[in-house]
């Protein structure tokens, strides 16, 4: 199925996790894909391993310049944008009261205003391709996260965000849509340490009902929703959580 053949595709966090598995499905589906990571060298290991032309670029999407430059190198370098996959994000558990305000600000400032940064500024080039943006939300956007007030107000700014450029764009061809995944095994989610060991409670809590996935299952919804698969279809948030939420 070549359903991105012709057809640019810039994915963040392209070094890992679910932003790699998205790079690998959209080559494979033909498109053309611009690897942008904060680690350079994640980027071109992703973009060697695809071949076929795909491009690898060094981006802090949190810093407005840098998210500006990255988009306009994915349209000088590839010739256009066709679809914005942003997988880029930072994960942190911390109780609540002990939370500080720089690491409140770290966590808003790389996935709700990296979102912004790299929505806004696809956003031209999209209207001009008649593509699509899929953002990385989390279920944590949708349900509290224990120890986790940051990342999950992060997550849930980012659905209203991507709801309003669906509503905005609609009428422009434009079409914005969330995933939200759940008890995905990548590197991100089992790095960061957690204030104490979790009760069986809140691990049930967070877990799917036919147990963890990689993120490949993940990149599969991606590449549907960026797709003219999902044409019909904008402002939504996918659930890719194996029944979590349920």
């Amino acid at each position: 199925m070549q359903r991105f053949e012709n057809r640019v595709a810039l994915v963040t966090g392209a070094g890992s996790g679910i932003g790699q598995a998205a790079a690998r499905r959209l080559a494979a589906e033909g498109a053309a894909v611009f690897c942008a990571d904060l680690d350079l060298a994640a980027a071109r290991a992703t973009a060697e391993e695809i071949g076929d032309g795909a491009v690898a670029h060094a981006c802090d999407v949190s810093v407005e310049a840098e998210a500006e430059a990255c988009v306009a190198a994915c349209v000088e370098q590839l010739g256009g944008l066709y679809a914005l996959v942003h997988m880029a994000g930072i994960l942190r558990f911390e109780r609540f009261e002990d939370t500080s305000a720089e690491s409140w600000s770290q966590v808003i400032r790389v996935n709700l205003d990296g979102t912004f940064f790299m929505n806004r500024a696809a956003i031209p080039h999209l209207k001009a391709s008649g593509g699509s943006i899929v953002n990385a939300a989390s279920t944590a956007g949708l349900a509290g996260l224990h120890w986790g007030t940051a990342y999950a107000a992060s997550k849930g700014a980012v659905l209203a965000l991507t709801r309003s450029i669906a509503v905005e764009y609609a009428k422009q061809g434009v079409r914005a849509n969330c995933v939200c995944p759940g008890d995905i095994q990548t590197p991100m989610t089992k790095a960061p340490a957690m204030p104490d060991m979790p009760s069986r409670e809140q691990l049930t809590r967070i877990s799917s009902l036919d147990g963890p996935k990689g993120p490949e299952v993940v990149a599969g919804v991606i590449a549907m929703l960026a797709s003219d698969d999902g044409r019909h279809i904008t402002g939504e948030d996918v659930r890719v959580d194996g029944g979590t939420l349920s």
